[in-house]
């Protein structure tokens, strides 16, 4: 499911996938709609391949976005995630992930982390798991 969505350094939001060409992606915004190309210049990151740091083994980032899910109940965040305070930023994150890695986990992901869960949301999606895969 997060294999399509992107994350492109330098530009907000999240993007879904739509078509390659040569040398470029297609993307399309998962806010507005609105369809780009991206070059192999960009810093393109699928949210599959992402995933926090902890104390132990990384979370992968469709974990972490399950138990946001749960721990909202499906629903959007009800409160500003940039005008939040770092120390409350860190004990709403301690409730989702308990064993994160204090010192390599900043605020700045822990806020988009939560702006790219209520992008998802936003854009439908329900569950982060990945895809299993079927055998033939």
């Amino acid at each position: 499911m997060l294999k399509d969505i992107l994350s492109i350094s330098g530009k907000p939001g999240l993007f879904k996938l739509v078509s390659r060409g040569n040398n470029m992606l297609i993307v399309e915004s998962l806010q507005d709609g609105k369809r780009m190309p991206t070059y192999a210049r960009d810093k393109i990151v699928s949210l599959q391949d992402i995933s926090m740091f902890t104390t132990g083994d990384d979370a992968k980032l469709w974990e972490v976005l399950e138990g946001v899910y749960k721990k909202e109940e499906g629903k959007p965040l009800a409160w500003d995630i940039k005008k939040a305070d770092n120390k409350a930023l860190a004990e709403w994150f301690a409730l989702i992930l308990p064993d994160y890695d204090r010192d390599r986990v900043y605020p700045s992901d822990i806020r988009k982390l939560a702006t790219w869960y209520n992008i998802l949301l936003a854009a439908g999606f329900t569950t982060f798991q990945p895809e299993e895969k079927k055998e033939e």
